[in-house]
């Protein structure tokens, strides 16, 4: 079981940035993809980002493209989520998740179905003037 934790959360000023971290722990994140989602009250919870460690492939959500970039450090089993111009709209709960990468599954598609089993507890971002 892997075990997920976030940090980096908190409150920022619309067009302001925020850098999230995913630390692993409990595995080796070689074969796995992570993914960053987001829930903000009253909506359905969005994967935002998703990346897969071995091969460094990428998905990003339409609305935070050319915005966010999901990077790893691999020596530190760390995924991060560097957000700039952030906006009101991306104010939710941040969660990363992992989940071994499927086989005949694109990083994106993973992302898209939310197909992760593990889940960190989540971290508030809050985008507020």
């Amino acid at each position: 079981q892997v075990q997920l934790v976030e940090s980096g959360g908190g409150l920022v000023q619309p067009g302001g940035s925020l850098r999230l971290s995913c630390a692993a722990k409990g595995v080796t994140l070689d074969y796995y993809a992570i993914g960053w989602f987001r829930q903000a009250p009253g909506k359905e919870r969005e994967g935002v980002s998703c990346i897969s460690i071995r091969d460094g492939s990428t998905y990003y959500a339409d609305s935070v493209k050319g915005r966010f970039t999901i990077s790893r450090d691999n020596a530190k089993n760390t995924v991060y989520l560097q957000m700039n111009s952030l906006k009101h709209e991306d104010t939710a709960v941040y969660s990363c998740a992992a989940e071994l990468v499927l086989l005949d599954y694109t990083v994106q598609a993973m992302c898209v179905m939310s197909a992760f089993d593990s889940w960190g507890q989540g971290t508030q971002v809050t985008v507020s003037s």
